[in-house]
Protein backbone atom coordinates (compact mmCIF):
# COMPACT_ATOMS: atom_id res chain seq x y z
CA UNK A 1 0.00 0.00 0.00
CA UNK A 2 1.29 3.50 -1.12
CA UNK A 3 0.67 6.97 0.31
CA UNK A 4 -2.63 8.86 -0.96
CA UNK A 5 -2.12 12.06 1.21
CA UNK A 6 0.43 13.23 3.61
CA UNK A 7 1.14 16.29 5.44
CA UNK A 8 4.06 17.76 6.55
CA UNK A 9 5.20 20.07 9.28
CA UNK A 10 1.83 21.63 9.27
CA UNK A 11 1.65 24.83 11.48
CA UNK A 12 -2.05 26.99 11.46
CA UNK A 13 -2.40 30.89 13.10
CA UNK A 14 -5.80 32.42 14.10
CA UNK A 15 -5.61 36.18 14.10
CA UNK A 16 -7.84 37.61 16.67
CA UNK A 17 -8.51 41.12 19.14
CA UNK A 18 -6.69 39.32 22.16
CA UNK A 19 -3.15 37.60 20.00
CA UNK A 20 -2.22 34.76 17.65
CA UNK A 21 -3.62 31.57 18.21
CA UNK A 22 -1.17 28.65 17.69
CA UNK A 23 -4.10 26.10 16.41
CA UNK A 24 -1.93 23.65 14.85
CA UNK A 25 1.90 23.23 15.26
CA UNK A 26 4.21 21.24 13.45
CA UNK A 27 1.41 18.33 12.34
CA UNK A 28 2.79 15.42 10.34
CA UNK A 29 1.16 12.39 8.98
CA UNK A 30 0.39 9.50 6.20
CA UNK A 31 -2.99 8.70 4.90
CA UNK A 32 -2.38 5.37 3.45
CA UNK A 33 -4.27 3.66 0.64
CA UNK A 34 -7.85 1.87 1.86
CA UNK A 35 -6.88 2.66 5.62
CA UNK A 36 -8.32 4.51 8.47
CA UNK A 37 -6.63 7.14 10.13
CA UNK A 38 -7.94 8.70 13.23
CA UNK A 39 -7.37 11.66 14.77
CA UNK A 40 -7.90 11.82 18.78
CA UNK A 41 -7.64 14.32 20.96
CA UNK A 42 -10.09 16.68 23.26
CA UNK A 43 -11.48 19.78 22.29
CA UNK A 44 -9.34 22.44 21.24
CA UNK A 45 -6.55 19.96 19.96
CA UNK A 46 -6.42 21.26 16.46
CA UNK A 47 -8.22 18.18 14.31
CA UNK A 48 -11.20 20.05 13.10
CA UNK A 49 -8.53 23.09 12.16
CA UNK A 50 -6.35 20.40 10.47
CA UNK A 51 -8.33 18.91 8.31
CA UNK A 52 -9.70 22.27 6.71
CA UNK A 53 -6.52 23.38 6.50
CA UNK A 54 -5.57 20.31 4.27
CA UNK A 55 -7.94 21.32 1.70
CA UNK A 56 -8.02 25.05 1.98
CA UNK A 57 -11.52 25.87 4.02
CA UNK A 58 -9.65 27.27 6.62
CA UNK A 59 -11.93 30.78 7.77
CA UNK A 60 -10.40 34.04 6.71
CA UNK A 61 -8.64 34.71 10.70
CA UNK A 62 -6.52 31.91 9.84
CA UNK A 63 -3.38 31.06 7.94
CA UNK A 64 -1.28 28.41 7.44
CA UNK A 65 2.03 29.58 7.96
CA UNK A 66 3.93 26.29 7.55
CA UNK A 67 4.00 23.08 5.71
CA UNK A 68 3.10 20.87 3.17
CA UNK A 69 -0.17 18.56 1.85
CA UNK A 70 0.62 15.83 -1.00
CA UNK A 71 -1.86 14.50 -2.82
CA UNK A 72 -0.88 12.17 -5.90
CA UNK A 73 2.32 14.18 -6.08
CA UNK A 74 0.65 18.05 -6.03
CA UNK A 75 1.33 20.29 -2.50
CA UNK A 76 -2.56 21.17 -1.98
CA UNK A 77 -1.02 24.27 -0.03
CA UNK A 78 0.78 25.50 -3.01
CA UNK A 79 -1.47 24.73 -5.97
CA UNK A 80 -4.15 27.58 -7.17
CA UNK A 81 -7.49 27.35 -6.51
CA UNK A 82 -8.96 26.16 -9.54
CA UNK A 83 -6.95 23.34 -9.26
CA UNK A 84 -8.09 22.95 -5.58
CA UNK A 85 -11.89 23.24 -6.21
CA UNK A 86 -11.40 20.26 -8.75
CA UNK A 87 -10.19 18.20 -6.62
CA UNK A 88 -11.99 19.17 -3.40
CA UNK A 89 -15.29 17.97 -3.34
CA UNK A 90 -14.83 15.27 -6.50
CA UNK A 91 -11.31 13.03 -5.26
CA UNK A 92 -11.21 14.42 -1.39
CA UNK A 93 -14.53 14.98 0.28
CA UNK A 94 -15.42 16.20 3.54
CA UNK A 95 -17.96 15.49 6.22
CA UNK A 96 -18.27 19.22 8.66
CA UNK A 97 -18.76 18.53 12.33
CA UNK A 98 -21.74 20.78 12.21
CA UNK A 99 -24.09 19.39 9.00
CA UNK A 100 -26.96 21.66 9.28
CA UNK A 101 -24.98 24.98 9.25
CA UNK A 102 -22.93 23.63 6.32
CA UNK A 103 -26.35 22.88 4.44
CA UNK A 104 -27.75 26.22 2.20
CA UNK A 105 -30.97 26.33 4.45
CA UNK A 106 -32.74 28.74 0.60
CA UNK A 107 -31.73 25.42 -1.73
CA UNK A 108 -33.01 21.92 -1.21
CA UNK A 109 -31.34 18.98 -0.13
CA UNK A 110 -31.65 17.73 -3.36
CA UNK A 111 -30.83 20.50 -5.08
CA UNK A 112 -27.28 20.98 -3.33
CA UNK A 113 -26.43 17.56 -3.79
CA UNK A 114 -27.19 17.72 -7.45
CA UNK A 115 -25.13 21.00 -7.87
CA UNK A 116 -22.24 19.08 -6.67
CA UNK A 117 -22.13 16.46 -8.73
CA UNK A 118 -22.98 18.01 -11.51
CA UNK A 119 -20.17 20.84 -10.59
CA UNK A 120 -17.41 17.95 -11.04
CA UNK A 121 -18.70 15.95 -13.94
CA UNK A 122 -20.75 16.21 -17.28
CA UNK A 123 -24.12 14.63 -15.77
CA UNK A 124 -27.59 16.08 -16.83
CA UNK A 125 -29.87 16.79 -14.01
CA UNK A 126 -32.09 14.13 -14.31
CA UNK A 127 -28.95 11.69 -14.24
CA UNK A 128 -27.81 13.87 -11.43
CA UNK A 129 -31.05 13.30 -9.30
CA UNK A 130 -30.85 9.49 -10.00
CA UNK A 131 -27.56 9.07 -8.30
CA UNK A 132 -28.65 11.28 -5.39
CA UNK A 133 -31.33 8.97 -4.58
CA UNK A 134 -29.07 6.22 -5.16
CA UNK A 135 -26.81 7.64 -2.54
CA UNK A 136 -29.97 8.78 0.38
CA UNK A 137 -31.23 5.16 -0.22
CA UNK A 138 -27.83 3.93 0.85
CA UNK A 139 -27.37 5.29 3.64
CA UNK A 140 -31.00 4.47 4.94
CA UNK A 141 -32.71 8.04 4.90
CA UNK A 142 -36.29 7.05 5.15
CA UNK A 143 -38.18 7.69 1.78
CA UNK A 144 -35.09 8.87 0.01
CA UNK A 145 -37.61 10.27 -2.75
CA UNK A 146 -39.47 12.85 -0.68
CA UNK A 147 -35.85 14.05 1.55
CA UNK A 148 -34.65 15.16 -2.14
CA UNK A 149 -37.30 17.65 -2.15
CA UNK A 150 -36.94 19.13 1.44
CA UNK A 151 -35.20 22.26 2.73
CA UNK A 152 -32.70 21.33 5.71
CA UNK A 153 -34.52 22.87 8.43
CA UNK A 154 -37.50 20.03 7.93
CA UNK A 155 -35.08 17.37 8.41
CA UNK A 156 -33.42 16.67 11.80
CA UNK A 157 -29.56 16.80 12.68
CA UNK A 158 -29.17 13.39 12.05
CA UNK A 159 -30.92 13.36 8.75
CA UNK A 160 -28.74 16.26 7.77
CA UNK A 161 -26.07 14.31 8.83
CA UNK A 162 -26.30 11.35 6.52
CA UNK A 163 -27.46 13.62 3.72
CA UNK A 164 -23.64 15.50 4.09
CA UNK A 165 -22.59 11.67 3.94
CA UNK A 166 -24.14 10.75 0.78
CA UNK A 167 -23.45 13.79 -0.66
CA UNK A 168 -19.63 13.31 0.34
CA UNK A 169 -19.59 9.67 -1.16
CA UNK A 170 -21.48 10.38 -4.27
CA UNK A 171 -18.30 10.89 -6.49
CA UNK A 172 -16.46 8.06 -5.17
CA UNK A 173 -13.97 9.95 -3.63
CA UNK A 174 -9.73 9.41 -2.94
CA UNK A 175 -10.01 10.46 0.13
CA UNK A 176 -12.97 11.17 2.90
CA UNK A 177 -12.85 13.73 5.34
CA UNK A 178 -15.01 12.78 8.12
CA UNK A 179 -15.55 15.44 11.46
CA UNK A 180 -17.14 13.29 14.23
CA UNK A 181 -19.51 12.44 11.54
CA UNK A 182 -21.74 10.31 14.07
CA UNK A 183 -21.85 13.90 16.52
CA UNK A 184 -26.16 14.27 15.32
CA UNK A 185 -26.75 10.71 15.50
CA UNK A 186 -28.49 8.70 18.22
CA UNK A 187 -26.34 5.61 19.65
CA UNK A 188 -28.34 3.01 17.59
CA UNK A 189 -27.76 5.01 14.13
CA UNK A 190 -24.17 5.95 15.31
CA UNK A 191 -23.01 1.81 14.62
CA UNK A 192 -24.88 1.33 11.55
CA UNK A 193 -23.46 4.95 9.90
CA UNK A 194 -20.06 3.79 10.97
CA UNK A 195 -20.78 0.14 9.25
CA UNK A 196 -21.76 1.80 6.35
CA UNK A 197 -18.72 4.47 5.74
CA UNK A 198 -16.22 1.64 6.65
CA UNK A 199 -17.90 -0.77 3.90
CA UNK A 200 -18.45 2.44 1.57
CA UNK A 201 -14.45 3.14 1.93
CA UNK A 202 -13.88 -0.86 1.57
CA UNK A 203 -16.15 -0.86 -1.65
CA UNK A 204 -15.20 2.08 -3.06
CA UNK A 205 -11.21 1.99 -2.08
CA UNK A 206 -11.49 5.23 -0.52
CA UNK A 207 -9.08 6.16 2.61
CA UNK A 208 -10.84 7.81 5.56
CA UNK A 209 -9.35 10.55 7.69
CA UNK A 210 -12.02 10.35 10.73
CA UNK A 211 -11.91 13.16 13.46
CA UNK A 212 -13.29 11.99 17.07
CA UNK A 213 -12.98 11.74 20.76
CA UNK A 214 -14.81 9.03 21.25
CA UNK A 215 -12.33 5.80 21.76
CA UNK A 216 -14.83 2.95 21.14
CA UNK A 217 -15.21 4.57 17.56
CA UNK A 218 -11.36 4.63 17.24
CA UNK A 219 -10.88 0.82 18.33
CA UNK A 220 -14.01 0.24 15.93
CA UNK A 221 -12.76 2.09 12.88
CA UNK A 222 -8.87 3.22 12.96
CA UNK A 223 -6.02 1.71 11.38
CA UNK A 224 -4.05 4.18 12.55
CA UNK A 225 -3.95 7.03 14.97
CA UNK A 226 -3.04 10.17 15.66
CA UNK A 227 -3.14 12.03 18.75
CA UNK A 228 -3.22 15.13 19.79
CA UNK A 229 -2.54 17.76 22.38
CA UNK A 230 -2.44 21.22 22.20
CA UNK A 231 -2.25 21.23 18.41
CA UNK A 232 0.33 18.73 17.68
CA UNK A 233 0.94 15.15 17.42
CA UNK A 234 2.31 13.71 20.34
CA UNK A 235 1.45 9.86 19.63
CA UNK A 236 1.42 7.89 16.36
CA UNK A 237 0.88 4.62 16.05
CA UNK A 238 -1.45 1.51 14.88
CA UNK A 239 -4.79 1.39 16.55
CA UNK A 240 -3.42 -1.90 17.88
CA UNK A 241 -0.14 -0.77 19.22
CA UNK A 242 -1.97 2.34 21.01
CA UNK A 243 -4.65 0.13 22.88
CA UNK A 244 -2.04 -2.36 24.27
CA UNK A 245 0.90 -0.05 25.09
CA UNK A 246 0.12 3.97 24.67
CA UNK A 247 3.38 5.87 25.54
CA UNK A 248 2.58 8.96 26.14
CA UNK A 249 1.52 10.22 29.51
CA UNK A 250 -1.67 12.03 28.18
CA UNK A 251 -2.94 8.97 26.13
CA UNK A 252 -2.20 6.87 29.23
CA UNK A 253 -4.09 9.29 30.90
CA UNK A 254 -7.13 9.34 28.80
CA UNK A 255 -7.26 5.19 29.10
CA UNK A 256 -6.81 5.62 32.69
CA UNK A 257 -10.50 7.39 32.55
CA UNK A 258 -12.23 5.34 30.38
CA UNK A 259 -14.84 1.88 31.81
CA UNK A 260 -13.74 -1.03 31.34
CA UNK A 261 -15.62 -4.65 31.34
CA UNK A 262 -12.89 -6.44 33.03
CA UNK A 263 -12.69 -4.34 35.94
CA UNK A 264 -15.77 -2.69 36.90
CA UNK A 265 -14.10 -1.78 40.29
CA UNK A 266 -11.18 0.02 39.23
CA UNK A 267 -11.37 3.62 40.24
CA UNK A 268 -11.34 5.89 37.78
CA UNK A 269 -8.34 8.30 37.40
CA UNK A 270 -8.93 11.77 35.88
CA UNK A 271 -6.36 13.85 34.23
CA UNK A 272 -5.93 16.90 36.57
CA UNK A 273 -5.67 20.44 35.31
CA UNK A 274 -6.66 22.09 32.13
CA UNK A 275 -5.78 22.42 28.62
CA UNK A 276 -3.08 24.65 27.95
CA UNK A 277 -3.73 28.88 27.06
CA UNK A 278 -3.26 28.32 22.83
CA UNK A 279 -2.08 32.06 22.35
CA UNK A 280 0.70 31.50 25.78
CA UNK A 281 2.09 27.97 24.60
CA UNK A 282 5.01 27.15 26.57
CA UNK A 283 8.73 26.15 25.43
CA UNK A 284 8.69 23.20 27.14
CA UNK A 285 6.28 20.53 26.43
CA UNK A 286 2.76 21.47 26.30
CA UNK A 287 1.51 18.65 28.56
CA UNK A 288 4.04 19.62 31.23
CA UNK A 289 2.15 21.29 34.07
CA UNK A 290 -0.65 17.97 33.62
CA UNK A 291 1.82 15.10 33.50
CA UNK A 292 2.43 12.70 36.57
CA UNK A 293 5.45 11.29 34.92
CA UNK A 294 7.56 14.66 34.45
CA UNK A 295 11.27 14.63 34.93
CA UNK A 296 13.80 17.56 35.19
CA UNK A 297 14.47 17.30 31.50
CA UNK A 298 11.12 18.06 30.62
CA UNK A 299 11.18 21.19 32.56
CA UNK A 300 14.89 22.22 31.16
CA UNK A 301 14.41 21.32 27.23
CA UNK A 302 12.25 22.58 24.07
CA UNK A 303 9.23 20.42 23.95
CA UNK A 304 10.07 16.55 22.72
CA UNK A 305 10.04 15.75 18.78
CA UNK A 306 7.65 13.09 17.60
CA UNK A 307 10.16 10.12 17.26
CA UNK A 308 9.99 6.44 16.68
CA UNK A 309 10.17 4.80 20.06
CA UNK A 310 9.79 1.22 18.69
CA UNK A 311 8.81 -0.18 15.06
CA UNK A 312 6.51 2.12 13.76
CA UNK A 313 5.13 3.96 16.71
CA UNK A 314 6.03 7.51 17.42
CA UNK A 315 5.68 9.33 20.69
CA UNK A 316 6.71 13.20 22.06
CA UNK A 317 7.94 12.42 25.13
CA UNK A 318 11.14 12.34 27.46
CA UNK A 319 9.49 9.72 29.63
CA UNK A 320 7.48 7.34 28.18
CA UNK A 321 4.82 5.18 30.04
CA UNK A 322 6.03 1.48 30.13
CA UNK A 323 2.78 -0.58 31.27
CA UNK A 324 0.13 -2.27 29.45
CA UNK A 325 -3.25 -1.10 28.86
CA UNK A 326 -4.21 -4.34 27.40
CA UNK A 327 -3.42 -7.87 27.60
CA UNK A 328 -1.53 -9.06 24.79
CA UNK A 329 -4.50 -11.70 23.91
CA UNK A 330 -7.17 -9.09 23.61
CA UNK A 331 -8.33 -7.33 20.33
Amino acid sequence: MGEVLRAEDLSVRFHTKAGEVKAVNGVSFALEEESVLCLVGESGAGKSTTALALIGLLPRSARVVSGNVYFGGLDLLATDKRTLRQIRGKEISMVPQEPRSALNPLLTIGAQVEEQIRAHTDMSKKEANSLALEMFTEMGLPDPKETLKRYPFQLSGGMCQRAMIAMALSLRPKVLIADEPTSSLDVTLQAEILKRLKSFCKELRSSMILITHDMGIVAQMADEVAVMYAGAVVEYTDVRSLFRRPKHPYMWGLFQSLPRMDGPNRRFQPINGNPPDMMNLPGQCAFLPRCPKAISRCRLEPSPPLEELETGHRVACYNTVDHRWMDDGEN
